[in-house]
């Protein structure tokens, strides 16, 4: 049985990661084979000279594969500017001059909006696919990137973990909602598409629109279980309880776009509670993103958008709960066979990224990393 507060270890995630069985780390290390299971297993705690051996044989410091359950670490630190809210607050940290900075990560303070770094220059012609393209980096270290297509900044989140995590690894988010991601799959520009569509006739997520976009053996890999529901102004002024509630007069509306899968969540829970769509104030008011929907609400341009709970707690705004939603990425089958791709979804076991996914609240992440088969 293992201990309320002992050691813990990730040494499963970390060998398979590396590609190594237990006998190879067994022999790497020179211990048996037994005792790897039973460290993985968490039966007992190795001596600090196998913990050491283990680290040396994975090419590790012996604390990312090892960490006490309560040796949480603080340090005290002063706060950058305000906070739009009280209690827990997920902060960027640094040392500057001797002391430790915390810097609130809310609001568009918690989504990286920076110029990003040219890989190339391209020679573009009008009506033409195919350009001469030249390179600003070396093509092995470019060869290594993997491309997300999806709406969620909870990519760009696991992207920077999976980088850190795999080092020469390369993962390129694309913002694109869930049906365009999708579109970018089949035809061959992305590895992986980000998807949280509900399908009401089969009462599936995502499996159905994947089966109908991409004609080849697929897979869908978990990201998580996200909440998903009305953004509204802190402490609910307007007192919006449903879609329904939509419809009263002076109530506005922000929609996302067609294809995304907020917009088809409100219109298929709009047609549940049988109100037209021309009903709704805004409704063809539409941004392309979560953090426009929060952005809109924030600064009271509209009184509600479908997003997440993340994205409400983030902005500090008030959340009325409308469904659990899976969302996936869509990867065709025979794309798990190459490293790039097994090193970025190793890390969906990871505990630091999971950790990072689950401080975002209304995030759940118990079947992260699952997979399953999505047949043509």
């Amino acid at each position: 049985m293992k201990e309320a507060h002992g050691l813990r270890n990730q040494l499963r995630a970390i060998r398979t990661r590396l590609g190594m069985s237990q006998q190879d780390l067994a022999a790497a290390a020179g211990v048996a084979r037994q005792t790897i299971g039973g460290i993985e297993a968490e039966l007992y705690s190795p001596s600090a000279a196998v913990a050491l051996r283990l680290a040396r044989a994975l090419g590790c410091r012996m604390e990312e594969i090892f960490w006490l359950d309560d040796a949480d670490a603080h340090v005290n630190a002063v706060l950058a500017g305000t906070a739009d809210s009280r209690g827990s607050v997920r902060v960027a940290m640094a040392n500057v001059d001797g002391r430790w900075v915390a810097h609130p990560l809310q609001g568009d303070q918690a989504f990286r909006m920076e110029l990003a770094p040219a890989d190339g220059v391209a020679a573009i012609e009008p009506g033409k696919q195919a350009m001469s393209v030249r390179l600003l980096d070396d093509p092995d270290t470019l060869a290594r990137t993997v491309v997300l297509a999806g709406c969620t900044p909870v990519l760009s989140l696991w992207a920077r973990s999976a980088e850190r995590w795999n080092p020469g690894l390369r993962v390129h988010w694309i913002h694109a909602n869930s049906m365009s991601a999708l579109a970018s799959l089949a035809r061959g520009e992305v590895h992986a598409a980000g998807v949280h569509l509900y399908d009401a006739v089969s009462g599936e997520f995502n499996a159905p629109f994947v089966r109908q976009a991409i004609r080849e053996p697929t897979v869908l890999v978990n990201l998580g279980v996200w909440e998903e529901g009305l953004l509204v102004s802190s402490g609910n002024p307007k007192e919006l309880r449903g879609v329904s509630d939509l419809a009263q007069p002076g109530i506005s509306l922000v929609n996302r776009e067609q294809g995304a899968g907020s917009r088809l969540l409100l219109d298929t829970a709009l047609a549940a509670e049988g109100v037209p769509m021309h009903a709704i104030g805004g409704y063809e008011q539409t941004v392309s993103s979560h953090q426009a929907i929060a952005a809109a609400v924030a600064c009271g341009t509209a009184d509600a958008g479908v997003s997440t709970a993340a994205v409400a707690a983030i902005y500090g705004l008030g959340f009325v709960p409308m469904r659990q939603v899976r969302y996936d990425l869509a990867l065709r089958q025979e794309a798990l066979q190459e490293e790039r791709i097994h090193q970025l979804l190793t890390t969906l076991h990871h505990r630091w990224v999971r950790s990072q996914f689950a401080v975002l609240g209304g995030f759940e992440t118990s079947a992260t990393g699952d997979t399953a088969p999505v047949l043509p």
